[in-house]
């Protein structure tokens, strides 16, 4: 394989029913970063059908070039309909590197394309930088239970590749005045010649908080103590418009269902304001919501490695501390006519 042959930056645009999926824009921001250091364009690649509307938006984010291929077959994501335009593009344009996002969608066609290409793909990153010298990808995920960070390269194959979670790059604020270049491929696909068909999308209606939207978050861990604890956590979360979350230990002992598990088995969250509650701060929970405009921890330990990630830390028992947190913040809401605001 000559090497020399592959360059430029890529993104995968994921996109359902005509709406860009978040983590690709903030893919775009991170990639921007790489495409600026190794002094090449970036590009985002987009899939689907009557998918053109979008081109300008990728661009708007950061993007220099869109390659995109638009056809009925598209429609829904189905990975062998989707591999089959991603070969196209890749064997004709080369490009060094291509970022996904950690999505499911993201993750299967990732690992096909990988398979097909016969080139390294590196899952679940969580920092990303470039060995501009070597035009190595260094891409960075937690390892061995999360007790170290491992760097992973690709040095014998292009492109290198990685997939990426959500919310744990930022996306730029768009400007729509950047101008770019839209490229358009076509491709020949039937219906018939697909494996497999899809005969019904449902979506999911089941009821349950949702810590990737959430604005304010008050995240229990382990050093509560008991489960029975957690009731003042709720209740410091009701009275501030929180929603509860906890660490995998929390999780693993039953005291929270595993769709509030914040970190790196559990959900990547960037609110506005996170309250980390007795909890140390290890690094497979802090990569899970580092991104988090302020960071409020308390914990009796000084020492915790919370404090290293945290805007304010407050030294002391959570069941001392947290009552009188409750306390002031009802005290302030009734001042405020009865709710607090985060605008």
């Amino acid at each position: 394989m000559n090497l020399d042959e592959y360059r430029g930056v890529w993104i995968f645009i994921e996109q359902n029913e005509g709406k860009v999926e978040g983590v690709s824009l903030e893919l775009l921001g991170e990639g921007r970063k790489l495409a600026d250091k190794l002094e090449v364009p970036l590009g985002g690649f987009l899939l689907g059908s009557d998918v053109k509307s979008l081109a300008n938006q990728v661009i708007a984010y950061g993007a220099d070039e869109v390659y995109m291929v638009d056809h009925p077959v598209l429609k829904q994501y189905r990975t062998e309909s989707y591999m089959q335009g991603v070969m196209l593009l890749v064997e004709k344009y080369k490009p060094e590197i291509i970022l996904y996002g950690a999505t499911p969608n993201g993750k299967d066609l990732a690992s096909a394309v990988a398979t097909d290409l016969v080139t390294g793909l590196t899952a679940d990153t969580t920092m990303l930088d470039v060995d501009v010298e070597k035009r190595l990808l260094e891409a960075s995920r937690p390892a061995f239970g999360g007790n170290i960070m491992a760097t992973i390269l690709c040095k014998k194959h292009r492109p290198q590749m990685a997939t990426v979670r959500p919310k744990v790059m930022k996306a730029l604020t768009p400007d729509a005045s950047r101008l770019g270049k839209i490229i358009e491929e076509s491709i020949s696909l039937k219906e018939e010649d697909m494996r497999t068909k899809v005969l019904q999308i449902v979506n999911d209606v089941t009821k349950k908080a949702n810590l990737a939207d959430a604005h304010v978050i008050v995240c229990g861990g382990k050093g509560m103590g008991d489960v029975q604890n957690f009731q003042i956590l709720y209740e410091l979360a009701d009275t501030i418009g929180a929603t509860v979350g906890g660490t995998r230990d929390v999780v693993e002992a039953g005291w929270l269902p595993h769709e509030l598990q914040i970190g790196q088995t559990g959900e990547t969250v960037t609110p506005k304001i996170y309250f980390a509650v007795a909890l140390s701060g290890a690094i497979q929970h802090v990569v899970g919501m580092k991104n988090s405009d302020l960071i409020i921890a308390i914990n009796k330990d000084p020492n915790a490695p919370i404090f290293d990630v945290a805007t304010y830390g407050i030294v002391g028992d959570a069941m001392e501390v947290v009552p009188k947190l409750i306390e002031q913040f009802k005290q302030l809401r009734n001042e405020k006519g009865g709710e607090i605001s985060y605008a």
